[in-house]
């Protein structure tokens, strides 16, 4: 039996499905077999949805919306929002003033078809912009029905204390993985401490623990440090590494890894960024798994350093969950 986790007052399937990939981020994509995948994943029980308002500026909200049409009441909605996008795709920064939040989500409302969002989250923290302010214009459309929780994305813990002292904060979204395990030190702590929950995405590190590469330049990983020249070739080992670990276990890699995430604790949900449904029935697969203590220390003493940084070097300097770990 499929035990649920909790993120603030939603109880949740253990997997969260994540979106982004199904609107052009990782190279092309197919609608039809997109919205199969977002049925079969509902319909196996998986409630929570992820997304970004700028995921191929806007069209993966207007995926979803057609995915749930008649269907709204079996998912909560997680909504990322604040990126600014160029009619190029080009990133121009970040917004997350008062204003700017309620504008992008009456856009939001609008695109996926619905009356209020069950999660909606600044996607990083504007620097130029008090977290109290953003997660105070939040709590007002809270109070006036459009949201129903505030969640927090790549922030530190000063940030989290900060803005859970304005509005409760249901969960915070964050990178985490075998290969990634920074937030172990003091963000996770304090998630436990506040009763906050986590939700985990790039767990697979955008697929280079599956062994899955960038197709092309439009694939964003064929930016990302670990994909790159010397760097990729010393991650090879990351993936035979793992490879070995899951055939040992009659497993595929992505599951093991999924499992890996799922036994740190319950209080975190991984989010899986399936875009087909046999990857996401592989996915579903590591729910059948448990893994003791000893087998996560083998797995975790096993495995080689990574190379490379998860972002380039600007936007880890950026990043103030990276300031504020």
């Amino acid at each position: 039996m499929i035990t649920s986790r909790r993120l603030g007052t939603f109880d949740v399937f253990p997997l969260a499905l994540g979106c982004m990939g199904m609107s052009g981020m990782y190279g092309a994509a197919d609608e039809t077999e997109s919205i199969a995948t977002i049925h079969q994943a509902i319909d196996s029980g998986i409630n929570v949805l992820d997304t970004g308002d700028f995921y191929g500026m806007g069209h993966n909200e207007m995926l979803i919306g057609r995915a749930i049409r008649g269907r709204r009441d079996k998912v909560l909605l997680s909504v990322k929002f604040g990126a600014m996008r160029g009619p190029d795709a080009a990133w121009l920064g970040f917004d997350a003033r008062p204003s700017a939040v309620k504008n992008f989500l009456a856009y939001t409302l609008k695109r996926l078809g619905v009356d209020y969002i069950d999660i909606y989250r600044p996607a990083r923290l504007d620097p130029n912009v008090p977290i109290e302010e953003t997660i105070g214009a939040i709590a007002e459309l809270v109070k006036a029905g459009y949201v129903r929780a505030i969640g927090l994305s790549e922030v530190g813990v000063d940030t989290i204390r900060r803005a859970h002292a304005v509005h409760p904060i249901t969960d915070l979204q964050i990178e985490y993985a075998i290969i990634s395990r920074m937030p172990e030190r003091a963000i996770f702590p304090l998630l436990r401490e506040l009763g906050i929950g986590a939700t985990a995405y790039g767990v697979l590190s955008r697929g280079l623990l599956a062994g899955s590469l960038p197709t092309g330049r439009t694939d964003m990983r064929a930016h990302l440090p670990r994909f790159r020249n010397d760097n990729l070739e010393q991650n090879r080992t990351l993936i035979d590494t793992l490879n070995t670990l899951a055939a040992a276990r009659g497993v595929t890699p992505t599951q093991l890894a999924i499992a890996w995430v799922l036994a740190r604790g319950e209080f975190i949900v991984p989010v899986i960024g399936a875009r087909t449904r046999t990857q996401l029935e592989e996915s579903l697969g590591a729910l059948s798994m448990t893994l003791s203590a000893a087998d996560l220390e083998q797995i975790e003493q096993a495995m080689p350093a990574v190379a490379g940084t998860r972002y380039d070097e600007n936007q880890m300097k950026a990043l103030d969950s990276e300031r504020n770990a």
